[in-house]
């Protein structure tokens, strides 16, 4: 496995693009735009730059690198030669259905498709192709180039010699593979979003406000950062895209999202990437500031 294709130059794009050369491979960077990839191209320059400021990786590594990655508007082009595509377009089951028809037609018949998916089942993927033994998920984290976990989904039909493959390459990223099976959420998303969405519950609920949720899961539970402010990181509309994975796959009302999440997605109040959502980021990321909408009065 030497030619990898990523299809898709945006955050996770770029971070797969990014860890995959770094590793050697030489990466082909397809997008439909080509302002998108010139965009992805400066973002793995400045994170390579600051990998180089802390010393983690030296001036020849960061021009190999660079070297590595090759960009393409045309689909065909970009996968023709590929060993391993590794899907990370927008997580719409349509769009990504008709990617994995299309790279089922261009790609070599032995080539591995995998998906970044965080939430579409694998198995439904697979079956859009002629080779769904070697359909798999590649489920990587954000910011790819600094976690370490790669959530490996294995479709119904997934072979174990494309599993174990792979789990390989993963580990040839220095990255950490979990093997799941393909079920609804897979286990990232069905453990984090239901905490997430009973965290905009008790919100809405009145149990406590943004901060002071976030807070306890912080100081009491030792994460990183609380609920709110990474469903604001994710992105309030893919949370709610994957809770509705997770309501319609499951049946359980237990998974129904919040009307709360539902209104502010309707409203576009998206978190990070709209400036709003349960915090205020038109300042930037650094300083926590509740949004007005929740601010106490």
């Amino acid at each position: 496995m030497e030619n990898i294709s990523v299809i898709g130059s945006g955050t996770m794009g770029n971070g797969i693009a990014h860890v995959f050369a770094q590793s050697g491979f030489k990466v082909n960077l397809v997008d439909i735009s080509q302002d998108a990839l010139d965009k992805a191209l400066k973002t793995i320059e400045k994170n390579l730059d600051r990998m180089l400021a802390k010393e983690k990786i030296d001036e020849a590594t960061k021009k190999a690198t660079l070297g590595n990655i090759t960009t393409h508007t045309d689909l065909k082009a970009g996968v023709e030669n590929a060993d391993l595509v590794v899907e990370a377009a927008t997580e719409n089951v349509d769009i990504k259905l008709n990617i994995f028809r299309d790279l089922d037609k261009f790609t070599k018949p032995e080539c591995i498709l995998s998906s970044n998916t965080s939430s579409i089942p694998i198995t439904k993927i697979g079956s859009v192709t002629n080779r769904a033994d070697k359909v798999i998920g590649m489920h990587f984290m954000n910011p790819v180039p600094v976690m370490k976990l790669v959530e490996v989904i294995r479709g119904y039909a997934t072979s174990d010699e494309v599993t174990n493959s792979i789990m390989e390459a993963s580990k040839k990223l220095g990255k950490v593979p979990v093997e799941v099976n393909d079920y609804p959420g897979f286990i990232s998303n069905r453990i984090l979003m239901p905490m997430i969405n009973e965290a905009i519950i008790s919100l809405f609920e009145g149990v406590a406000g943004v901060e002071e949720i976030d807070t306890v899961m912080k100081l009491g539970m030792a994460h990183p950062m609380g609920p709110l402010q990474l469903a604001d990181f994710i992105g309030l509309d893919v949370c709610l895209s994957i809770m509705n994975v997770l309501h319609e796959g499951f049946g359980n009302p237990k998974y129904a999202p919040c009307p709360l999440l539902v209104n502010m997605v309707t409203a576009g109040y998206l978190g990070v990437k709209s400036g709003e959502g349960f915090y205020s980021w038109n300042h930037g990321t650094k300083d926590l500031v509740v949004s007005k909408q929740f601010a106490k009065k």
